[in-house]
């Protein structure tokens, strides 16, 4: 048994899939079924259902996938370490954010904490959709912006950062001109999502269900901000984020209109239990600072 098929196995279980598993692995679907076969023909049963649709775990492989999960995460873990040490970089604190993070705050907070520590290298870490929280889990990062909702367990968090979402449309639809629209007024425009993130998540950006009861009309999944910009821009279906992802990821191709009745984005910074070094009870001293400065301008 090698780490390299706890994590293919990892990768399948989420997607259900052999051959989106394949694509993110950057591996063909042929050499993962292998993969998975010797595995299952080592350990002695059988991991996964085949179907049309793609797989699913059996009883048995769902306890293998937790005890791979945990495994997998741990390795990580202990590449990390290895990997500060060996570049001779134990003065680095490592700052997890999603997308646009909690706006400026995130930069500000990262160029004034290096202002006060220049011996310090301050390394930004950007996560795909709903993964902060486990990256500070993992040890992947030592401190993060994070955003709500999601699963806090074994972290401290408090709130820094609000803020107002948007629509974002392609340029030259027949809303863009708005001023404000409602969520109520884009149930019928395909709406992208994503399988990467629990479906609290999903369903919490989706406004799911909807204020009349109803339920989003699910446009294309995407996998990262790039793709859901790229889907957008194309007219394929429109997307819901933070004000501050308006700003940041400005395109001549897209338009972005404030949401009017949907409660705003919440970051809350988050740093793992036992692990609050010296490094991050700095940090979280300066985003104090600066979110205290901003809360009367606030919304």
């Amino acid at each position: 048994m090698e780490l390299r098929q706890l994590h293919y196995l990892a990768v399948i279980a989420e997607e259900e899939n052999l051959g989106r598993a394949a694509r993110r692995l950057y591996v063909s679907q042929p050499a993962l079924s292998y993969a998975l076969k010797s595995l299952e023909g080592e350990l002695g049963v059988r991991l996964f259902d085949r179907h049309s649709g793609g797989v699913s775990a059996t009883a048995a492989g769902r306890d293998v996938i937790a005890e791979a999960l945990l495994t997998v995460r741990q390795s990580e873990r202990v590449r990390a370490a290895a990997e500060r040490h060996a570049l001779g970089r134990t003065g680095v604190l490592r700052v997890g954010f999603e997308a646009s993070g909690a706006g400026e705050l995130t930069t500000r907070a990262r160029a004034e904490f290096a202002r006060r520590h220049p011996d310090v290298q301050v390394a930004p870490k950007r996560y795909d959709w709903g993964q902060e929280a486990d990256a500070l889990r993992d040890g992947q990062a030592d401190v993060a912006f994070v955003w709500l909702p999601n699963d806090l367990t074994g972290l401290h968090s408090e709130l820094v950062h609000t803020e107002p979402r948007v629509v974002g449309l392609p340029t030259g639809h027949a809303l863009a001109a708005r001023s404000g629209i409602s969520v109520l007024e884009v149930g019928d425009e395909p709406l992208l999502w994503t399988r990467r993130a629990p479906r609290e998540w999903v369903d919490w950006w989706a406004v799911n269900p909807r204020p009349d009861g109803s339920s989003p009309k699910w446009g294309p999944t995407n996998d990262n901000v790039e793709e859901m910009l790229e889907q957008v821009a194309g007219g394929s279906a429109i997307c819901f984020a933070p004000l501050s992802m308006a700003r940041y990821y400005a395109r001549p191709d897209l338009c972005w209109v404030p949401l009017t009745d949907v409660e705003p984005l919440r970051v809350v910074l988050a740093w793992a239990d036992g692990r609050d070094t010296a490094l991050v009870r700095g940090f979280v001293g300066v985003v104090r600072e600066l979110a205290a400065a901003s809360a009367p301008l606030a919304g």
